[in-house]
């Protein structure tokens, strides 16, 4: 009973997330400076650009058409891109399934790196490898992933040994040449969460063997390595899992910067995309479908606590 409560009350708060990032972002684009019919065609006349207006809808108030976009949002309906001239729901849920690749992957590659080395560094902390890790994390900590992308694209258009842009190659096609594709992008993403990991795991990890009952079993006898990976492990992941949720937020913003510069056809390209060209409707689907990664991420990250932790199933 309590979970179904729990879920229904997440399922509120994510309907409730996505309704106003929606709409804000619609009002937000309304209300910014120039209209898709100024940048579609800035040199139009002023009866052409009043004619592509009225046909597009944009001379109407932002009142009435934000009303008339909430009714058929109520029929899942979130309108058509002025500019890819497709209806948002074909258009943004294709775009969002790239993103999601790419987050999925970098999450999962952050994870395995970044946990195992907290681990170490945790345990170890005077020990060369360890100092030597926490200088390669706070190094990537302080890289946003703009510039970590354009480093690995400089370094794969010069070596030649990956692509550089795009989800597949005019000559190539399959699975192994999407994954090739996807290295510079993942690694752009994945090497400051992992390195963020790697802080927050050590820092749990060396809280933990400071306790009690950690110190009562290495009292007795049990081995190092064993109380480390067995019993301390565990409550350590505490602190990783409760971010879990943000850090797929994060992903989300910072997919943005990574896929324009590897030519990623992603959401956060998109985004950009629509911004650009104050194509309203399509700005708002891509906000909406962003608020539905930060909502499931948040969900995610509180499943991961209830697996960890039984007191929070309390």
């Amino acid at each position: 009973m309590r979970a179904a409560r729990f879920l229904a009350r997440r399922l509120l708060f994510a309907m409730l997330v996505v309704f106003l990032v929606s709409s804000a972002s619609l009002i937000l684009a309304r209300l910014a400076p120039g209209d898709y019919v100024i940048h579609a065609n800035p040199l139009a006349s002023a009866e052409s650009a009043a004619r592509a207006r009225a046909r597009y809808g944009l001379d109407r108030p932002l009142a009435e058409t934000y009303v008339r976009w909430l009714r058929n949002a109520a029929r899942l309906d979130f309108g058509r891109s002025l500019a890819y001239d497709r209806p948002v729901t074909a258009l943004v849920p294709e775009r969002a399934a790239n993103t999601a690749i790419l987050a999925v992957a970098a999450l999962g590659v952050a994870t395995l790196i970044g946990l195992p080395l907290g681990v170490i560094t945790g345990s170890r902390s005077g020990s060369v490898l360890a100092i030597a890790v926490r200088t390669v994390s706070v190094l990537f900590l302080s890289m946003p992933p703009l510039v970590t992308s354009l480093l690995l694209v400089f370094m794969a258009a010069r070596t030649g040994w990956l692509p550089i842009g795009g989800m597949s190659s005019t000559s190539d096609d399959g699975l192994v040449d999407l994954v090739r594709h996807m290295v510079v992008p993942v690694t752009a993403l994945a090497l400051p969460i992992a390195a963020m990991f790697e802080r927050m795991q050590s820092q749990a990890l060396s809280g933990v063997t400071a306790q009690p009952f950690f110190l009562a079993a290495r009292g007795r006898g049990v081995p190092w390595r064993r109380l480390v990976w067995r019993d301390a492990l565990k409550p350590s992941l505490v602190a990783v899992a409760s971010v879990y949720g943000l850090v797929i937020g994060s992903l989300l913003s910072g997919s943005f910067a990574v896929e324009v510069v590897s030519a990623w056809p992603g959401l956060g390209r998109l985004m950009l995309d629509a911004l650009q060209a104050r194509d309203v409707y399509l700005v708002a689907g891509c906000a909406a479908a962003g608020s539905i990664f930060l909502a499931a991420g948040t969900f995610v990250s509180d499943l991961a606590l209830v697996a960890i932790d039984p007191r929070t199933r309390e």
